[in-house]
């Protein structure tokens, strides 16, 4: 059978015009102008100077750089050089004077920044702030920091603030240890959806005074000091070596030369051997359980945020304000975006603080634990009072070498504008703050946070 021979293919037909290309486009012709041949660059330096500039624009040409946000900087998402410059510029676009309040307490910025140089990087710095901080979780607080060394501070966080009347029926205050902060922190005024408003409620300068044991022996004060008083007396020392032997002790006594607090204010702070005992156990069976979270996955996930304890004291002392958010406090969408590396890091960087119970840039030097309950008190002897009996037997504490007309007026400002006993801590809808003036509503508002929610139920402590 004979194979059919294939027949040839007809030959193609015109090409079809593309239809994606307009008509009046095939119009399109180039002139090519008439220069001389001696204007004409070479290739080479054509592009260097028709194509370099619109890739390397000039520097004065370009968009300036947004200043990194108070929030930004407090949790390590952004870096700056100079924390005193660029706090005391941000702070000074706030300053105000609400209407009737001519005598508040206030610092200039120039004494704000003259105070923290005076106390920075130095082994004889002595600085105390106190900063309201309005937590969503753990709610009001008052987080007491006192300088440890030249470029960290101890923390503890005072759920009614500081005590101010001596005749208070709740005079003691649980006062939660806290992280290790950078001496940075001091400076800050800020706020954030997630950690809620921080306001600096008072800033100075802090003193140790000796603690006597009661078992001692009462002094003689027409007695002359022993040889052994006198050479302890006269040998060298500083506020943070003495706030170290006191600390090792659990038992100081400061006072605190602040802006607004009255003079003197003297403060007892001390940690039962249980409370003690209890802290240092938490803190060692919590090393124990730690096992290694895989990335991404519900362990990461169901892990709670750090914070005071399961108990509602507890809780309201926590202080997850500084360190950036674990893994398991980041939103789906932000962890979404988030690399493997990322996440590693961040939970190496998680890991370090809990170990050193110091946020990154902070040194440990005086062995602090976190979240041990410690108590503190007003000392009402060395803050100016006197304890006397009325008819019916009560006891009760009057300022010394004062009368009973002086005390009736005790509860109002003097001209100098500190406060002056009686004094109570209102909470967040009252406090000021003593460097601009602020409310932390208003401290919100300025930083343009509008999806803040509050957390209810704080009552000052007024009886």
């Amino acid at each position: 059978m004979e194979t059919p021979i294939p027949r040839k293919r007809p030959g193609s037909p015109r090409l079809i015009s593309n239809p994606f290309i307009k008509k009046k486009n095939l119009q399109w012709t180039l002139n090519v102008p008439d220069c001389n041949p001696q204007d004409r660059l070479p290739l080479d330096d054509a592009v260097s100077q028709d194509v370099m500039p619109a890739s390397n624009p000039d520097p004065s040409s370009s968009a300036p750089v947004p200043r990194p946000t108070a929030a930004a900087v407090e949790s390590g998402a952004a870096v700056v050089d100079d924390h005193l410059a660029h706090f005391s510029e941000h702070l000074a676009k706030f300053v105000t004077r609400p209407p009737g309040d001519q005598v508040a307490p206030r610092i200039s910025i120039d004494d704000y920044a003259a105070l923290y140089n005076a106390n920075a990087g130095s082994k004889h710095g002595a600085h105390f702030v106190i900063h309201q901080h309005d937590h969503p979780v753990a709610g009001t607080h008052y987080d007491l920091r006192l300088q440890i060394n030249e470029t960290s501070s101890v923390s503890w966080a005072i759920m009614y603030g500081l005590p101010g009347d001596p005749n208070s029926v709740r005079l003691n205050r649980n006062a939660t240890e806290t992280r290790i902060h950078s001496l940075w922190n001091h400076l800050i005024e800020t706020a954030s959806p997630d950690t809620g408003s921080l306001m600096i409620w008072d800033t100075g300068t802090y003193s140790i005074l000796p603690r006597r044991s009661k078992y001692a022996p009462a002094l003689d004060p027409n007695s002359e000091p022993s040889d052994d008083e006198e050479v302890a007396s006269s040998s060298p020392t500083t506020q943070q070596a003495l706030l170290h032997a006191a600390f090792q002790t659990r038992k100081i006594k400061i006072r605190l030369h602040g802006t607004k607090l009255p003079n003197p204010y003297v403060v007892y702070i001390r940690l039962t051997k249980t409370e003690d005992a209890a802290g240092r156990a938490k803190v060692t069976r919590s090393k124990r359980s730690t096992r290694p979270r895989r990335r991404g996955g519900k362990a990461a996930a169901a892990k709670k945020p750090e914070t005071s304890a399961s108990s509602s004291d507890e809780s309201e002392n926590s202080d997850n304000d500084i360190v950036p958010a674990s893994n398991s406090q980041i939103p789906e969408q932000d962890a979404a975006k988030m690399s493997a590396l990322e996440k590693e890091l961040r939970e190496l960087e998680d890991d370090e603080v809990r170990r050193t119970n110091a946020y990154k840039g902070a040194t440990n030097s005086i062995g602090s634990i976190h979240q041990r309950k410690w108590f503190l008190s007003l000392e009402r002897n060395l803050s100016g009072f006197e304890s006397r009996r009325s008819e019916s037997g009560r006891a009760f504490w009057l300022p010394k070498n004062t009368t009973t007309v002086d005390v009736d007026r005790r509860g109002e400002q003097d001209e100098e504008a500190c406060l002056s006993y009686p004094f109570y801590v209102r909470g967040r809808d009252y406090e000021r703050s003593v460097i601009t003036g602020r409310l932390g509503a208003d401290i919100l508002h300025d930083e343009g946070v509008t999806d803040f929610v509050p957390r209810m139920g704080w009552n000052s402590v007024t009886s």
